[in-house]
């Protein structure tokens, strides 16, 4: 702990630093519980929307047998190619004074395909595929929430500890050093006035 100054001045500086403190914390541990619950709810989401790629990516198996004839396919019509993303379509969010990501849309080229060139599952196979890519760029938004949430966090709470364990103990402590030495300088100049009008007296007589 820094040394500080034992006088009235100072101690009302700390005074006020206390008062600021004390004022300040509170935000700071409301800011805290408001990122810790937003990042329960985006971890909940998580799992379910990775759940939900889970059975789309596992409800292919049904079709392994029939997108085999994607091989036999020349290289410019093979499926992939009438699956292209064009554009990634988010919003911004302020939660809790961090700016986030929010996914809205995946939108996709409108590729136009002569429908004789493939077999009759191809449309299913594109809606199936279109519907994992989003889901993955929704997985990606959510992480990127995620990590700016906690980067956050860790801050705040490092703030949270600063204030309760350091600066609002120091700035208490320093009040009562310097209330103390106040106190026993007042002791003093009352004992100091008692002894010199106790002389005073004793001269007169």
């Amino acid at each position: 702990m820094a040394s500080v100054k034992l006088t009235k001045n100072e101690l009302k500086v700390q005074k006020d630093k206390l008062k600021r403190f004390e004022r300040y914390l509170p935000t700071l541990e409301l800011k805290k519980q408001q990122l810790q619950t937003v990042m329960m709810k985006i971890t909940v989401e998580l799992e379910q929307k990775e759940k939900e790629l889970s059975a789309l990516v596992d409800g292919l198996d049904d079709w392994v047998a029939v997108f085999a004839e994607n091989t036999i396919f020349p290289e410019d019509k093979k499926i992939e190619n009438l699956v292209k993303p064009l554009n990634v379509i988010c919003t911004e969010d302020n939660i809790a004074g961090v700016t986030v990501p929010v996914f809205k849309e995946l939108s996709f080229e409108e590729i136009n395909y002569d429908i004789s060139d493939y077999p009759l599952w191809v449309d299913e196979a594109i809606f199936r595929m279109r519907d994992i890519a989003r889901i993955n760029m929704l997985l990606k938004t959510l992480r990127i929430q995620n990590d700016l949430l906690g980067k956050e966090l860790r801050f705040t709470s490092q703030r949270v500890n600063l204030f309760e364990k350091v600066k609002i103990p120091e700035a208490k402590e320093n009040i009562r050093k310097i209330g103390i030495y106040i106190g026993d300088q007042q002791t003093s100049a009352v004992v100091r006035g008692k002894i010199a009008k106790k002389k005073r007296q004793e001269a007169s007589v």
